[in-house]
């Protein structure tokens, strides 16, 4: 992990350019697609969004959290990501549900820089690093 400044042109730039944004995006469902088969079973995508304990935790400090509701909250982002609701995410259903969230994100961050702490692979630091990419060059 590591501190780095962001704002929501960051993000935007970042899903804007589509060689880096969907680099970063079949990279991903590469790395979560462990049958190999092109598409994201619940299973497979579960284990992303349970790894990033947004729901096991209150500001860093872990909290004890209903099981069926946490199974009803983790269903309901799938189907956000299942479009069309065949039970499993394909690269584009993945890559327009994650350039909402990213979008939404830049929306709420707005023009002035905040310090995240951010995760080696995550899309913010991809974004985070093509902008200092771009500033060095």
């Amino acid at each position: 992990m590591s501190v780095e400044l962001l704002d929501g042109a960051t993000i935007v730039s970042f899903v804007e350019d589509e060689v880096a944004f969907n680099g970063s995006i079949h990279d991903r469902i590469s790395n979560l697609d462990t049958n190999h088969d092109g598409f994201l079973s619940y299973s497979e995508i579960m284990k992303e969004f349970q790894s990033m304990r947004v729901f096991e935790t209150h500001f860093g400090l872990d909290v004890k959290r209903d099981p069926d509701e946490l199974a009803h909250v983790y269903h309901s982002f799938f189907e956000k990501f299942d479009h069309d609701a065949n039970g499993a995410v394909d690269l584009e259903e993945f890559k327009m549900e994650t350039k909402r969230m990213m979008l939404a994100m830049a929306n709420g961050l707005g023009f002035l820089p905040v310090q995240m702490l951010l995760e080696e692979d995550s899309f913010l630091k991809k974004a985070v690093e093509r902008e200092a990419m771009k500033i060095n060059a």
